[in-house]
């Protein structure tokens, strides 16, 4: 698979659309200010002491602007303008924080709908007048997109290695190197990495469940034997269902809004069924080049990374995510139309929701998949730093090479010096923005000639 930088990616969306983004982000910021739900996984957990009038909504406010902004301008922005595909760090982080902000129900929506409004026409246009600069970062951070496609296919080797050893993660890294040389072999046309992930997750799960049904096994036979040294005392072991009433709460409450989740679903897997919408980094991607199949793959499986993270924050707290367990973003690649898209979204997010208490308590059971989808997260995250700071480099010779380079890179160094105030998976494109811009600035000082590819 190559990257071609020839095709410029547009942000010129249809009336439709842009409709569709403005309405769908002043429902978020809509339910985000009634703590029904929010995208960052980071503000959910502080979201059950503003519920319960602990906090004010001015200190919540703060904390998710706190961990939202860096995503936002350093991630969000930079890869909807490179990708020419709207994703959930530009649209719904905003709308967590303007939902909190807004004192008044009224307000919420209106300043959502707001910010939908600036990303869909403000975003074409600072496209084309980057495009008509001297030197066109955009278009050469479109060099991203080859190592965050490949490198993002290696996380459940990842994943693997850190939960079951060398052994099975060496098995995982040969399967899926030899998976990806058959289908640039055999299949040209699809995504390298397509049957790579899907054999790593699948090896991923069963190591994990059977490793929990061994172990349940062996707990049976230990209280078996306890049981019987202890017959005829009188005593009765307590019952092993950790889980069955510690989120009963945050159950009752969401299910309470469920025809508001139902919208919320319908609005979401709609955004997705119009392809200007990709829910993670190497999605938008593929969604810019129409390979809607294989994004809808990738979304799959980022989902076993989160279900764990997102079930428990949201049933402790009783405020579930903008986009639930992110199912809605593959159902809505596939939908034929809007009006399947909309109804397919209603259910999959109500039985979600519906789910979310027995979900709960299935998880108290299997550790072992609980702690599997830890180390999926943090192998998506490994594997996707790595792959935007080489891409970033990578595009950073493209449009300046040395000097170039010298700036993104030592941008990116200075950041993580200064103790990360960008963070660090959005530090490297923000550079590379800020590099682009300097670059320009030199130019027109005629102390830098832009590099002819």
């Amino acid at each position: 698979m190559t990257t071609v930088l020839a095709a410029s990616p547009g942000l010129d969306f249809s009336r439709t659309q842009q409709l569709t983004v403005v309405a769908l982000c002043a429902l978020t910021a809509f339910v985000s200010h009634l703590a029904l739900a929010v995208f960052n996984d980071g503000v959910r957990p502080f979201m059950l002491d503003f519920i319960q009038g602990r906090t004010t909504r001015t200190a919540t406010t703060a904390v998710s602007f706190g961990l939202s902004a860096g995503f936002v301008f350093g991630l969000g922005a930079p890869m909807a303008l490179s990708s020419g595909v709207l994703n959930p760090w530009l649209l719904f982080l905003p709308t967590d924080i303007l939902g909190l902000l807004a004192p008044r129900k009224w307000l919420a929506p209106l300043l959502g709908g707001a910010w939908g409004a600036v990303v869909v026409l403000g975003l074409d246009g600072a496209n084309r007048v980057a495009h008509d600069l001297p030197v066109d970062f955009l278009t050469a951070m479109r060099q991203m997109s080859t190592p965050i496609l490949f490198l993002f296919t290696l996380f459940p080797v990842l994943a693997i290695t850190r939960q079951f050893g060398r052994l099975r993660g060496g098995i995982a890294a040969v399967l899926e190197l030899a998976l990806v040389i058959m289908t640039l072999k055999l299949w040209p046309t699809v995504f390298a990495g397509s049957l790579a992930m899907a054999a790593g997750v699948l090896l991923l799960i069963a190591f994990a469940i059977r490793k929990d049904l061994l172990q349940r096994t062996a707990d049976r036979a230990a209280a078996l034997a306890a049981g019987e040294q202890t017959a005829g005392t009188g005593r009765v072991e307590p019952a092993d269902d950790p889980m069955a009433s510690l989120f009963s709460a945050g159950a009752l409450r969401l299910r309470r809004f469920l025809p508001l989740f139902m919208v919320l679903g319908a609005g979401i897997c709609v955004l997705a069924q119009t392809h200007i919408f990709g829910g993670g980094e190497a999605t938008s991607f593929l969604i810019a080049k129409g390979q809607y199949g294989e994004a809808a793959q990738v979304d799959f499986y980022r989902v076993f990374g989160f279900i764990p993270l997102i079930a428990t924050t949201a049933l402790a707290s009783g405020a579930y995510g903008i986009a639930g367990f992110t199912l809605v973003y593959p159902v809505g690649y596939l939908m034929p139309n809007p009006f399947l898209a909309a109804v397919a979204g209603a259910v999959v997010l109500a039985l979600e929701v519906l789910a979310l208490s027995a979900l709960g308590k299935v998880l108290g059971r299997l550790p072992s998949v609980r702690d599997s989808s830890e180390h999926l997260r943090a192998a998506i995250t490994e594997t996707l730093g790595l792959a935007i700071l080489f891409g970033s480099l990578l595009a950073a010779q493209v449009m300046g090479g040395g000097l170039a380079i010298l700036v993104v890179g030592g941008l990116y160094l200075l950041n993580e010096a200064m103790g990360r105030p960008v963070v660090r998976m959005a530090a490297a494109p923000a550079a590379v923005i800020v590099g682009g811009v300097l670059l320009n600035v030199l130019h027109w000082l005629d102390l830098f000639t832009p590099v002819k590819g």
